[in-house]
């Protein structure tokens, strides 16, 4: 499956983007979809069979399923 994840700071998403990418999961950083959100600008897209909650940083603001290369689908949203 396909995620793609908003954070509330730049430094978050570069954190994540490492740990999901020391775990071996193909992970890359990108715009946010201006749709999406305006918070940092930065998201993290990555390949999982599951969310991962656990890699994600603590600075993350939501969690989208991707489908069709488009966030259908907000999985999980944070404080």
């Amino acid at each position: 499956m396909n995620y793609l994840v908003t954070f509330h700071t730049h430094l978050a998403a570069l954190k994540t983007h490492r740990t999901l990418a020391a775990a071996g999961l193909a992970a890359r950083m990108a715009p946010v979809p201006r749709r999406i959100s305006s918070s940092c600008g930065t998201c993290v897209l990555y390949s999982a069979e599951s969310p991962c909650y656990e890699k994600l940083d603590g600075d993350t603001e939501a969690v989208y399923l991707l489908k069709s290369g488009e966030a259908a689908e907000l999985l999980r949203e944070f404080e």
